[in-house]
């Protein structure tokens, strides 16, 4: 019994000894094996790359970042467009760190693990699997967001309201801002890179959108005399004035910056405008008196008149007092017809019109210097009037007389001056209609302008 159980154990033994053997020659044979290739049952983004060398790794995913480098997307925000390839950011597979990953497999530095790995991969006991996706430089994308921030953003804008000695001194409505989302676009852009569309070559096109920002005080809130909005604006063009007579437009648009016109009150030009003379900072320019063009204090302030008849009409404001030129103006016809222009001579010529909405009216200057435009403003509280305002019909046109030459022994002789200019007669008119909210019309006249033919003077020297 005892011998037999001895030659059992050795047996055993003997066995044992063989298959540990044998298991370490199989072990050793397939470490010669996979010495420099991936072990079996290794998976990447669902391939098997067992057996596979480093070089079959990188050849594998090569035509794959070839393509991804070819990859085009847009991102865009108004007239902005910016166009980004897959090279442009470095849209790759990293094939180095996907291989170091793959060959970990069985070869970890920790050895009771890398001999387990080794059996699950070659006995087929288990798989490893991994998932890659490109990576890219979010960079250039980032630079051109940020640009697009700093072109772009607007911030809001406050209302601005102070009001001293009966006229406003600062006055600002207040403006909405706008701030581009980059946190939108750059989530949308990133979910995007990683998506199975960028593997497969899917182009897209970004729209960038803005957020719309509020200010926090708005112009209701800094004044008490019902002003919201502005509710009109009239402008007109005085290029080819001389630079005595742009002076004088420039000085009398001044004064009426900041007029605040009370509810039911009537406007008056040559109240608001005040004194008109060298002595209050006027120059010296051509203006019409007496049936002549002469050189006069203040010549080319009817340049204002004019603008605010026609900020009055667009307003649908009840026009009170006008009177057209005695002939026709060129500058008052460099962006209209002739008859939308009134003329003032203080005291006895004024243009008038009268505030008849439930809130106080402001007036706003603003003169382009650079391309001699004139504007005003009329800020208030809309009651939803609405005007009708027609073009103006012009007939009735009579040439120019022939020019007038006058001896001036104040002329050297041989010298000629010319101190009047022609312009031919006409006829003019246009209709005016304010439909207020409940449909009730308060305005419906048609203002008439004659102009009389001018001929031009010319001084002769005879000195």
């Amino acid at each position: 019994m005892k011998h037999t159980l001895t030659r059992s154990l050795l047996f055993t033994l003997l066995f044992t000894s063989i298959f540990i053997l044998a298991l370490g020659m199989y072990f050793y044979r397939q470490d010669s094996t996979y010495a420099d290739r991936i072990y079996p049952n290794v998976y990447i983004n669902g391939e098997d790359f067992g057996g596979e060398n480093e070089e079959g790794v990188e050849a594998y995913f090569a035509p794959l970042n070839e393509k991804l480098s070819q990859l085009s997307f847009e991102v865009a925000y108004q007239d902005s467009i910016a166009t980004f390839s897959g090279e442009m950011i470095g849209l790759h597979y990293n094939t180095a760190n996907i291989v170091e990953q793959a060959f970990l497999i069985g070869r970890s530095p920790h050895t009771p693990s890398a001999f387990l790995q080794q059996i699950s991969t070659l006995f087929n006991l288990n798989s490893y699997a991994f998932d890659y996706m490109p990576m890219y430089s979010f960079d250039p994308i980032k630079d051109y967001l940020t640009e697009l921030e700093g072109t772009y953003n607007i911030p809001a804008q406050n209302a601005l309201f102070e009001f001293e000695e009966g006229r406003v001194t600062t006055f600002k409505v207040e403006e909405d801002g706008k701030m581009v989302d980059i946190k939108a676009t750059t989530e949308a852009i990133s979910s995007y890179l990683m998506s199975d569309a960028v593997i497969k070559g899917v182009p897209r096109k970004f729209i960038v959108e803005d957020t719309i920002l509020e200010p926090d005080i708005s112009i209701v809130d800094t004044n008490e005399f019902g002003i919201v909005e502005k509710i009109g604006e009239g402008q007109s063009d005085y290029t080819g004035s001389s630079a005595e007579r742009e002076h004088n437009v420039v000085l009398a648009a001044s004064k009426f910056h900041g007029v605040l016109i009370p509810p039911g009150e009537v406007f008056s030009y040559n109240d608001t405008v005040g004194d008109i003379s060298v002595s209050t900072g006027y120059k010296t320019s051509l203006v019409i008196k007496d049936g002549r063009t002469v050189l006069g204090d203040g010549g080319g302030v009817c340049q204002d008149s004019t603008t605010l008849f026609r900020a009055a009409l667009n307003t649908g404001l009840p026009i009170v007092e006008r009177r057209a030129h005695s002939y026709r103006v060129k500058y008052y016809e460099n962006d209209r017809k002739p008859g939308f222009d009134a003329t003032v001579y203080g005291p006895t010529v004024d243009f008038k019109f009268r505030n008849d909405t439930d809130a106080y009216i402001l007036i706003q200057s603003d003169v382009d210097q650079v391309n001699n435009i004139l504007r005003f403003e009329f800020y208030g509280k809309s009651d939803g009037r609405k005007v009708e305002l027609s073009d103006a019909s012009v007939y009735g046109y009579q040439p120019a007389p022939e020019p007038l030459y006058i001896d001036d022994p104040t002329l050297p002789r041989g010298v000629t001056k010319q101190v009047d200019w022609a312009a031919p007669g006409a006829k003019s008119s246009f209709t005016y209609k304010v439909i207020q909210a409940d449909g009730e019309v308060t305005e419906d006249r048609t203002f008439y302008s004659a102009y009389r033919p001018w001929q031009a003077v010319y001084q002769v020297g005879v000195r």
